[in-house]
């Protein structure tokens, strides 16, 4: 795992994004693609504008102009490798265009009071479509420790399994690592997960814990909260995404959530 693409959007999560995206760079010793996204606007109502739709974009390349001189020059200053890439158009399938030879993608988990860019969606399309794992940050996050405590989530769900293996390339550097097991297992279990990470030379610990009144979400929210890891490992959509949205699923509950970062994967 080297190269690291991340978002530039001037919105309330950009700083969040860059910070956690140099930690990650720097940790892995790798290379940072930033891809600078001027959103289209969208007009709300039925009518069809062209001109104003076209003043609307104008405006929206000029503050992204300003923003991304403000980015570079940031990284100029910075320590790590990075290259730009400027796109036009909807953010989250230009991640999925952009994400062929990256091998993970940093966004956030959500903004605050549902500011735009809505990041649920945008990350549930990176998860699923790219094929790679996201690094998703709450909006007030402010760096991340790679050399801290790090949590599973471990369900011995294919995801979780998928997340657990990108992640181990991260967890050499982590002071401990804790697989918890909490509600419904399903294949392997997470002694398995334990013993795949000693062979990467991590030796995590395993705890089970009682699924709450709540659901697993809650639950999972708890111990987030109680712990306060570096980063959370999770898998991610695994049930359907409409299945989630049709009946409230992990994945989307801890992403509205979370005040930790978190290691995605499908």
């Amino acid at each position: 795992m080297k190269n690291v693409l991340l978002l530039v959007h001037d919105d309330v999560g950009q700083e969040a994004r860059l910070q956690a995206a140099l930690d990650l760079t720097r940790c892995l010793s790798g290379h940072l693609t930033c891809l600078d996204v001027v959103q289209i606007p969208v007009m709300a109502g039925s009518g069809y504008y062209p001109d104003a739709e076209l003043m609307l974009l104008q405006d929206a390349r000029k503050r992204e102009e300003v923003n991304a001189g403000r980015i570079r020059a940031r990284l100029q200053a910075e320590d790590v490798a990075w290259n730009w890439v400027d796109q036009t158009g909807y953010i989250a399938p230009l991640i999925q265009d952009s994400a062929a030879l990256a091998d993970i993608i940093v966004l956030n988990t959500s903004l605050a009071d549902r500011m735009m860019p809505d990041m649920i969606p945008i990350v549930s399309d990176a998860v699923l479509k790219s094929g790679k794992p996201i690094l998703a940050v709450p909006d007030d996050s402010r760096g991340i420790d790679f050399g801290g405590h790090v949590l599973a989530a471990w369900d011995g769900s294919r995801p979780a399994a998928e997340a657990l293996r990108a992640a181990a390339p991260l967890l050499a550097s982590a002071q401990g690592v804790t697989i918890i097991e909490m509600g419904e297992v399903s294949g392997e279990l997470a002694e398995d997960a334990a013993a795949y990470l000693s062979r990467h030379g991590v030796r995590p610990r395993v705890e089970r814990l009682d699924e709450p009144e709540a659901g697993v979400a809650a639950g999972l929210l708890a111990e987030m909260n109680r712990r306060r890891p570096a980063f959370c490992i999770m898998g991610a959509y695994g049930h359907s995404r409409l299945h989630e949205s049709l009946f409230g699923g992990i994945t989307r509950k801890i992403l509205a959530k979370a005040t930790v970062p978190l290691f995605l994967a499908h």
